[in-house]
């Protein structure tokens, strides 16, 4: 079992959400993703947030380019970890 995890970076936690919800069904993502406020450097307003999407793929089985596009539909990314 390795400990891979993959990151979704979106700009809003609607955005976060619904892909969390998407998650499952086009994926067949079992695990529960976290949803985590990342606010960008030097701001305290929450419209200057990112919202991560965290999800673990121990089997290695998530597709790294197509979570990247599917994070795109949101207009996000998925990050490097």
């Amino acid at each position: 079992m390795s400990d891979v995890r993959h990151v979704l970076v979106l700009p809003d936690r609607d955005a976060a959400e619904e892909v969390v919800r998407e998650l499952a069904e086009r994926f067949g993502v079992v695990e529960e993703p976290r949803i985590v406020r990342d606010a960008l450097a030097g701001e305290d307003d929450a419209e200057d947030a990112q919202w991560l999407v965290v999800l673990g793929d121990e089997t290695g089985v998530l597709d790294a380019g197509a979570l990247d596009e599917f994070a795109g539909e949101w207009e996000g990314w998925r990050e490097e970890p």
